[in-house]
């Protein structure tokens, strides 16, 4: 089974990546977390690789950090959760907050994840809320950008770009622009620009 790849980054999106080792290119199926982690396209990357096998395919899942990737094998185990879905779910919430919600039982967080009803909601809490000891996580803060970076947040989410990615952007912004998080429209182009 293939554990680690390290290579080159021959191209990414926020879904999925291509790594190139050896002269041999490997497709891995990436959350948005692991790709905002990724270096440009022709740089060194190193991810932690988890391989899935069954009859008809063989599919790779790639993470930046390794938390992740135990988090997502954690996922694997619940009835009705695959590696796809359970991409979806890191794609769709911070490892840290998805840890957090699962200890709390905090079943309105986790139904907000794109894939996840209340009967999966509540199966993932009751299945691995004691089982999460080993991952250590930093306490849930509340993450105040202000009235316009609230609002630009907002409108990026409603765009359709993940929250994560979204949340990156307007950190981005308002670290190269101070002045832009008091001003949403300014703050909204800036946070635009720095997601493409």
């Amino acid at each position: 089974m293939i554990a680690f790849l390290r290579g080159r980054l021959f191209s990414k999106s926020p879904n999925r990546a291509i790594v190139e080792c050896a002269g041999v290119g490997y497709d891995v199926t990436i959350s948005v977390a692991t790709f905002t982690d990724l270096p440009p396209e022709g740089a060194e990357v190193r991810l932690h690789i988890f391989t899935h096998v069954r009859e008809d395919q063989f599919a790779l899942f790639g993470f930046a950090e390794p938390q992740e990737k135990r988090l997502f094998e954690k996922l694997l185990t619940i009835t009705g959760i695959g590696p796809k879905l359970a991409i979806t779910v890191l794609s769709g919430i911070d490892s840290s907050r998805l840890v957090n919600a699962i200890r709390a039982g905090d079943h309105a967080t986790l139904t907000r994840i794109p894939g996840i009803g209340k009967k999966t909601a509540e199966r993932v809490v009751l299945e691995l809320k004691d089982k999460l000891e080993d991952m250590a996580v930093a306490p849930i803060t509340s993450v105040a950008y202000g009235p316009a970076g609230d609002d630009a947040l907002s409108a990026l989410v409603n765009l359709g770009y993940p929250r994560p990615i979204a949340q990156r952007a307007v950190e981005s912004a308002i670290a190269k622009q101070p002045a832009a998080a008091q001003d949403f429209e300014l703050l909204f182009r800036a946070a635009m620009a720095s997601i493409r």
